[in-house]
């Protein structure tokens, strides 16, 4: 028996995969269930409940899903050109951080702040990643280790300016950061609900990105390095220009995400504001094959794990963590997937 790459990948096989992916994991994930002593079938239907039973409870589940929005395209436009963002998780707390700091003060209207608080929180998830990219390229660094290790120096950089210059009088001793003014707050979308304006700015973003990747010579030339880098150096394509740009706008969609959770649901920043936003948007970006429509689905059903695992916790006893269980699986499966999709097997 071997494998044998596809010349072709039938479009079926490309719809197929995730939802083979998902099915298998929460298979898998089902027999956790059962060893705890709960009925996974009543299990899974507590966390359907928990997530869409209620319009508080889709809300909940949509501005969970806007975050993983903006982390799994920041992943799929980066490991399109084999750029392997591991770094979300810091991109996208500088990007919250950068926001709060300078909408704490800043002097102008809303409708002039939000972009501009926007934009700022995209500078510093660029800024970030621009760091490790140049390493690799001048050096031969691997990304995967510098991007890893990143989260974990500005968790504890976070950690600092929350504790002294940054941190909130008014806060009652939790080590929070200052709130961004009032002005710059995100409206919401459904009236008593913390669900914003956010997901559709996700939205938009979604588009956008498969734009720039579908209809624009920078997109081509990203897939094109990430196919094959000798021959798309040997055409002429600057790798070097492509993977800084592939990471400047990888780095500006993870730090969106966290300037966009400042200004629509914390206000400031804390070191637990992020429940591993970062780390779930490469799952979200995998299970959607890298492509910007398909994030914003596996998006939703990560939310919808992770929001309908706490209640199905309440309701049957079963640990709420079974929601990362899930998730992991869904990333080991979707790896099993993308194989058989890309190979076939040959005796």
């Amino acid at each position: 028996m071997r494998l044998e790459r596809r010349s072709h990948v039938p479009l079926y096989l490309v719809i197929l995969a995730p939802l083979a992916a998902v099915v298998s994991a929460l298979i898998l994930a089902a027999g956790l269930i059962a060893a705890a002593g709960v009925n996974p079938l009543m299990a899974y239907g507590e966390m359907l409940a928990g997530a869409l039973g209620s319009k508080l409870a889709v809300a909940e589940m949509l501005t969970r899903a806007t975050p993983l929005i903006f982390t799994g395209l920041a992943a799929a436009v980066a490991f399109q050109a084999r750029l392997w963002n591991i770094g979300g998780e810091g991109q996208f707390f500088v990007g919250a951080l950068m926001t709060a700091w300078i909408g704490h003060s800043l002097g102008l209207p809303g409708w002039i702040g939000i972009p501009v608080l926007m934009l700022a929180g995209m500078a510093a998830g660029a800024a970030l990643l621009a760091g490790p990219a140049y390493l690799r390229l001048r050096f031969g660094v691997d990304e995967v280790v510098t991007t890893l290790l990143l989260n974990f120096i500005v968790i504890l950089f976070v950690g600092l300016m929350v504790e002294g210059p940054m941190r909130d009088p008014l806060a009652f001793g939790w080590p929070s950061s200052v709130p961004v003014d009032g002005d710059f707050r995100l409206p919401d979308l459904i009236p008593r609900t913390r669900l914003h304006i956010g997901l559709i700015f996700a939205v938009v973003a979604a588009g956008a990105v498969w734009l720039v990747l579908a209809r624009t010579v920078f997109g081509a030339e990203t897939r094109a390095a990430g196919l094959n880098a000798s021959a798309a150096a040997f055409a002429g394509i600057s790798l070097p220009r492509t993977i800084m740009g592939v990471a400047l706008l990888s780095g500006a969609l993870a730090g969106l995400a966290g300037s966009v959770e400042v200004m629509g649901v914390t206000a400031g920043v804390t070191t637990t504001m992020s429940p591993g936003f970062g780390y779930a948007g490469i799952v979200v970006a995998m299970l959607a094959a890298l492509h910007p429509a398909g994030v914003v689905a596996a998006a939703v059903f990560v939310a919808t794990v992770f929001v309908g695992a706490d209640a199905m916790s309440r309701a049957t006893g079963v640990p709420s963590f079974i929601a990362d269980v899930i998730v992991a699986l869904c990333l080991l499966t979707m790896i099993v997937a993308l194989m058989f999709t890309t190979y076939r097997v040959r005796r």
